[in-house]
């Protein structure tokens, strides 16, 4: 590989939009080297830095009574974010919490904007309590209590009360609303198997809650749960595809929503007519992806973060104000930043295309297929290798963002292919399903038969496949390279589950109940964890192996990486190790994600090509 790493990952993104009540906007910046927070009052304005660490910031909220931003930021990526006050007009910072050794999950701001609540780990590691305090500072008071471990965040506070979202897994979750002075918990949803609730908030009347939720279709819709029946009533229906973004301001009725179309977002924004209705408008922004959607103070503007394929990461934002859409098109939108797109033109991006491969029980597995330029196929000399590059989650879903590591696999001559395998999510619940426990390595199988089909195509170099995965993604890596062996030219895993039992035993106290239940749990299903184990198969590995992970990751503790590692080189396989002290489960320092991908560009290089 020729290229040069550095000149696509300096282009720089920009996320997490929100909205002060004059209008203005932060947002994360990678601008830096890593996320920090910036602000803007207008799209041709010139964005200032407010926030100038070493290490990112995970998150910003603009309070709505706009004299403060609160911020969030760890230490060496390990996930233990403390919470920071900053003062917009003169950029002093405050540290608001200070417990190194807890988490601290963003929650909401109260509507006066002069206290914040959020869910924190502080009495017990592996459960999450209910805080709120001053936003001037002062000792975090505990408001309520958690009866179970696992996963509690706070999702919104009208000011009397809070909604409290407990995520059982990762497609199971309950709500509360939580007295905002006595801290008495009523859960408003049923717990009656797999339903997912997503970003819930108060309606208009405070009667009500709105959320995205899976409760009355496969796919999720946006729903209102009458607080006195607590029946979940359809508003809005995506059809066969889910909504996955959702945001309304209660005072003024006005909402935003995408709905996922193949990994395609299409954004609509509008207002409630009525309690269960509403009357939506396209949106126009570009074709690709939106995150972050959110409606700021009186509902008068919606910002969202848009990325395609040649879009990196901008803040789109739509003025609501003005009505909806005209006779000659859709809401219009302004582009509020131009993060840089570094050292490549966007223009040379490449989009994928959108395919469909049958798997060992006729089912269609949705995929990204990207060919170098100018690579059309037809004899030996015309082959190019390519890298099989499987998501995490499981239920996360492969989409057409703007990723610089696919360009510059493609300029250095490789395929990409990007599979969506049975338990990604955006294709319903069912679908989501399909992998879970005993069904796990369904999931691997797909894989095999990716390569199977990218193997009839005349392009690719069938002695040229590479498995590559992050996270649940890096377990996929192993274990199609211990289960179907002979397919592969090499491996990349990132921060990969090389052994279920361990990673059960290790990972974050908080984390273990919500992840035994989709993989299944130490006490039930021990003896089928070490089966699926790719730990106790690593000497059918025959490829080489390159194993990247941060040694503060609390996800899938560094041990993953270093067992494996060891196991395959004792069996005479090429290992190459990339163990980062200062990152934990994301790589977030640019100079860190560069020496990265040299070090596995090398590797394919030596390997590969």
């Amino acid at each position: 590989m020729t290229e040069n790493v550095k000149r696509y990952f300096t282009a720089r993104q920009t996320v997490a939009p929100t909205l002060s009540p004059d209008g203005d906007l932060a947002f994360l910046a990678d601008t830096t080297g890593t996320a920090q927070v910036w602000t803007t009052d207008g799209a041709g304005a010139w964005p200032r830095q407010r926030t100038f660490y070493d290490e990112r910031v995970s998150f910003v909220s603009w309070s709505p009574a706009g004299g403060a931003v609160v911020f969030g930021k760890d230490a060496g990526a390990d996930e233990h974010d403390q919470l920071f006050r900053l003062d917009p007009a003169t950029n002093a910072v405050e540290q608001l919490t200070d417990d190194p050794d807890a988490i601290h999950s963003w929650g909401a701001w109260h509507p006066d904007g002069d206290r914040i609540a959020f869910a924190a780990n502080r009495e017990d590691a592996a459960r999450f309590d209910v805080y709120a305090m001053d936003a001037d500072g002062g000792d975090p008071e505990l408001l309520a209590e958690s009866d179970e471990e696992g996963f509690l965040e706070v999702e919104a506070w009208d000011g009397d009360r809070l909604v409290v979202r407990r995520s059982r897994a990762s497609s199971d979750d309950d709500l509360f609303v939580v007295d905002g002075e006595t801290g008495e918990r009523r859960r408003v949803t049923p717990h009656d198997g797999h339903v997912r609730y997503r970003q819930p908030v108060f309606g208009p009347d405070g009667d009500a809650l709105y959320c995205l939720s899976d409760a009355n279709a496969d796919a999720k819709e946006l729903v209102r749960i009458d607080l006195d029946s607590l029946t979940a009533e359809t508003v809005v229906s995506g059809g066969e595809w889910s909504i996955d973004r959702f945001a309304l301001d209660a005072d003024s009725g006005r909402l935003a929503l995408t709905r996922n179309v193949d990994g395609y977002a299409e954004l609509r924004v509008g207002r409630l007519t009525d309690a269960a209705d509403a009357t939506l408008a396209d949106a126009d922004v570009p074709e690709g992806v939106v995150h972050d959607l959110t409606v700021g103070p009186a509902g008068e503007r919606v910002a969202a973060t848009v990325s395609a394929p040649d879009l990196n990461h901008s803040v789109f934002v739509a003025d609501l104000s003005a009505g909806g859409a005209s006779e000659d098109g859709p809401v219009p939108t302004e582009r509020w930043t131009r993060p840089s797109p570094g050292g490549v033109e966007l223009d040379a991006y490449a989009a994928p295309d959108l395919v469909r491969y049958e798997t060992f029980d006729d089912r269609q597995i949705p995929a990204y297929f990207t060919l170098p330029d100018g690579v059309d196929g037809g004899s030996a000399t015309d082959e190019v290798p390519v890298v099989v590059d499987i998501h995490g989650g499981p239920h996360h879903q492969r989409r057409p963002w703007f990723r610089p590591i696919r360009q510059y696999l493609l300029d250095a001559g490789y395929a990409v292919f990007e599979p969506n395998v049975r338990g990604s999510s955006g294709y319903g619940k069912e679908y989501a399903a399909l992998d879970d426990v005993e069904k796990r390595m369904d999931s691997v199988r797909d894989i095999a038969e990716a390569v199977e089909w990218l193997r009839d195509r005349p392009e690719i170099d069938p002695d040229g496949v590479v498995a590559y995965g992050r996270s649940y993604g890096g377990f996929m890596v192993l274990a199609a390279v211990t289960e179907f062996p002979d397919l592969w030219a090499a491996a990349v895993d990132f921060v990969g589950i090389a052994n279920w039992e361990t990673f059960l035993e290790n990972t974050g106290d908080w984390r273990r109940s919500h992840r035994e239940a989709e993989y299944g749990s130490l006490a039930d299903d021990r003896e089928f964890l070490e089966s699926i184990s790719p730990i106790h198969s690593a000497d059918e590995i025959r490829c080489p192996l390159f194993v990247q992970h941060g040694a503060n990751d609390p996800r899938v503790p560094v041990g993953e990486a270093r067992q494996i590692a060891e196991e395959v080189r004792e069996q005479g396989v090429p290992v190459e190790t990339l163990i980062f002290e200062d990152e934990g489960h994301h790589t977030t320092k640019l100079d860190n994600r560069i020496e990265m991908f040299e070090r596995i560009a090398a590797f394919l290089d030596e390997h590969v090509r």
